[in-house]
């Protein structure tokens, strides 16, 4: 008996996600930096070093990410190319809705705090993101 409601525990545990309102957008502002890829399959692959970071800016479920390479001195360097972001939330689920001029495509958000972003794609890839350090903090 013990082990079936330790089953159903564990059961209800996984299947647990998390819910969005438009107030948890304001997490999604700021650097991310891509922590590891899980696969369809589960094999992880893990990001030690990263050359670019996604900067994201939304206001209400409109904005766009743009990708910035971390300096020395803490800044960051920028091509000023933005991909338009449009966050759509229904039922408590998210999506970011991206769209350059050559292409659109879309991801479910799995976990959004002030210091983890998680995503899933079309591919079924999980992106797992943190708030990056800068190079004079490590």
């Amino acid at each position: 008996m013990k082990k079936v409601m330790l089953f159903l525990v564990f059961g209800a545990l996984l299947s647990c996600k998390q819910s969005f309102v438009e107030a948890d957008l304001q997490h999604l502002n700021g650097y991310w930096e891509i922590e590891k890829v899980v696969l369809p399959d589960g094999e992880k692959k893990e990001y030690k070093v990263n050359e670019t970071i996604d900067f994201f800016k939304i206001t209400k479920s409109n904005g766009f990410r743009t990708k910035v390479m971390p300096q020395i001195d803490g800044t960051y360097l920028t091509n000023n190319i933005n991909e338009s972001v449009n966050v759509v939330i229904k039922d408590g689920t998210a999506s970011i809705y991206y769209k350059t001029t050559y292409a659109s495509w879309n991801e479910d958000i799995i976990t959004l705090t002030k210091d983890q972003f998680v995503v899933k794609n079309q591919q079924d890839l999980e992106y797992h993101y943190k708030r990056p350090v800068k190079f004079s903090e490590k």
